[in-house]
């Protein structure tokens, strides 16, 4: 996901955190970082050179690559406070030391999203944020800018860019004012006498997920990837003997519409690329298309990906005659102890913030299970609180229509486990059940616009037929753009096609009045879709909290603001049950059938990816 940050009024510093080994972390030119979008010079440039010239006619070269680490250092995850047997830089470090044991030149490349998340935004007032010192530690060459990069503003991006020891390497991100290039378009290194160039690109929808904060890419453009990278191959064309893309974009590019400008289309378009690194995805694959490998090693470090070149001499240039590709995994490798010494501040502080009590749970919020069919904590079939209303999802709306006054308040579902127990309430279950850093919005929205937004949302579920026993979700529509809607009562219609399911809807008990202005209460990514959607526009807009709430800007902020004010610090679960899905076939939930997936018979396949479950009806035969 891509959110907007949560402009802290203050972080506390880690007092001597890190002085071991990041005593010359400002760069000489860090001050320029501080200097608004347009005035940001990246100055570092030059080629590089790793090794020394192989004396014989072959040699083979590598390159790894991380990708979507998302703050995780220590192999933990914060918001459930557990241990996690394949995440963090301390497992990805083993992975990478094994194969510079055998290639010690090896280049290493970040991906980007990586400093948000895993409470990553506890230290974004630090010089140089931890994540970034971790890439530096671990002699990362090349840092590829996530969409989450720019989560935190413009100063704290280009500080970190700056304080970076190696490249920032981006060739789509252009001055909007001279269409000069932000960063770094390509850089080259010559790696035992190889010359390998690295060309980079970001997915190209910032400005449409940062729209409630223009200033956060204040006069830049993200420009289409593949014409960028076009552009910066045929620049260098003859300086290069293997050439790398780097690019944090998804197989098939964000949108349906425009996968034109996916990693898989980059391999199409530009034919020159002998191998893509991608990211965003948080997928894991490696296949081949159009005769280049192109793999992305998951997310928050379960894989390193990593290629071989075998180079052979021919006259007194290399000529690449064979690439091999793979991803491998990090499960249950051992820690690197220099990164769990390095970083245990941040552990400690992290783990700190993340068990403070900040209330109580009276009950549980989903007492039946998140699990609709087999009553689970853990979700293997259909998430209940998806196909149902929850008291979990009823208070987040109910925060945010509190804070904004409005008529409607929008959520999604970000984690399909996330419930409430009853016992303390800590931060971490506000992570847990609010997993990004969102901060909250009001905005003006006709009837007309509002339903055109339900039916946009709704493409979530597939459509039901006769026999179907589960219900499917659409394999390319996100979780976290399925919203649940309060302050209206409505029915979601399975038996309809998408475009015609928003049924009977009504605010005060009167049908939705397409001509009428209504308030409506979205997180900062939401407002994105609306203003890309054309649903709404900047005017719309009468509350921002990172206007309106500076001290408590975020939703996680404003849910723990509510439960102590509001709530006198318990939580107790209440749901209004304003909406239902109707239109099931006779077949749903029939008994024989269910049983048989509760007994494991029967397995729900999930997306390709891994990140929709459920992508197909079980059905009666």
């Amino acid at each position: 996901m891509k959110r907007a940050a949560k402009k802290f009024a203050s972080v506390l510093l880690l007092a001597g955190c890190f002085s071991l080994a990041f005593a010359g972390g400002k760069s000489d030119s860090g001050s320029s970082a501080k200097k608004a979008g347009g005035n940001f010079n990246y100055t570092k440039s030059g080629p590089l050179t790793k090794g020394t010239a192989a004396t014989g006619d072959t040699v083979t070269i590598s390159v790894a690559a991380t990708s979507d680490m998302h703050g995780r250092i220590y192999p933990w995850e914060y918001a459930t406070d557990t241990p996690s047997n394949n995440t963090g830089f301390a497992k990805t470090d083993t992975i990478v030391k094994q194969i510079k044991a055998q290639y010690p030149d090896t280049l290493l490349i970040d991906i980007g999203d990586s400093m948000q998340d895993n409470s990553a935004e506890l230290f974004i007032d630090m010089d140089t944020h931890p994540m970034v010192q971790a890439l530096n530690m671990l002699k990362y060459d090349v840092w590829i800018p996530g969409n989450h990069e720019f989560n935190f503003g413009l100063d704290f991006l280009q500080r970190n860019f700056q304080n970076f020891e190696g490249r920032v390497v981006c060739s789509n991100i252009k001055y909007a004012d001279s269409g000069k290039n932000y960063l770094l378009p390509y850089q080259i290194y010559t790696i035992d006498g190889v010359r390998v160039a690295v060309v980079g690109a970001t997915a190209p929808h910032v400005t449409q997920w940062e729209a409630s904060a223009p200033d956060h890419f204040q006069n830049l453009d993200f420009t289409d990837p593949i014409a960028s990278l076009k552009e910066t191959v045929k620049s260098i064309e003859g300086q290069y003997d293997v050439l790398v893309a780097a690019v944090h974009i998804s197989r098939q590019g964000e949108y349906e519409a425009e996968g034109k400008s996916g990693a898989f289309q980059i391999a199409e378009a530009v034919p020159e690329l002998d191998i893509i690194f991608a990211g965003h995805e948080h997928a894991t694959y490696c296949e081949k298309v159009n005769n280049t490998w192109v793999l992305e090693p998951g997310k928050y470090g379960s894989q390193v990906s990593v290629a071989k070149f075998d180079m052979k001499k021919d006259g007194d240039k290399w000529k690449l005659v064979n690439v091999t590709a793979e991803n491998i995994d990090t499960k249950n490798v051992s820690d690197s102890s220099e990164v769990l010494t390095a970083f245990k501040s941040v552990d400690e502080k992290s783990k700190s913030n993340a068990n403070q009590v900040v209330g109580k749970v009276a009950a549980d919020f989903i007492p039946e299970g998140a699990d609709f069919i087999t009553g689970a904590d853990h979700v293997t079939t259909m998430p209940r609180a998806q196909v149902t209303d929850t008291a979990l999802m009823d208070i987040i709306n109910t925060v945010q229509l509190y804070y904004t006054k409005a008529d409607i308040s929008t959520a999604a579902l970000f984690n399909f486990d996330q419930n409430l127990k009853a016992g303390d309430f800590k931060r971490k279950d506000v992570a847990f059940i609010y997993k990004y850093d969102n901060t909250l919005m009001g905005v003006n929205i006709t009837g007309k616009n509002l339903l055109a937004y339900m039916e946009w949302t709704l493409d979530y579920f597939q459509t039901a037929k006769d026999g179907d026993v589960t219900i499917a979700f659409n394999p390319n529509f996100r979780a976290y753009n399925y919203d649940m809607l309060a302050g209206i009562t409505y029915e979601v219609d399975l038996s309809k096609p998408a475009g015609q399911r928003a049924v009977n809807v009504k605010f005060n008990g009167q049908p939705i009045d397409p001509n009428k202005t209504y308030k409506l209460a979205v997180n900062n990514y939401r407002f994105g879709t609306l203003k890309s959607k054309g649903w709404a526009k900047e005017s719309d807009i009468y509350f921002n909290s990172v206007n309106d709430l500076p001290l408590t800007s975020t939703v996680r902020d404003l849910i723990v603001k509510y439960v102590q004010e509001n709530m006198k610090g318990t939580l107790k679960p209440s749901c209004d049950n304003n909406w239902k899905i109707v239109g099931l076939p006779k077949s749903f939930n029939d008994p024989a059938t269910i049983e048989k997936i509760k007994a494991g018979k029967i397995t729900i396949p999930a997306s390709s990816d891994g990140r929709t479950p459920n992508v197909k009806a079980v059905r009666v035969q």
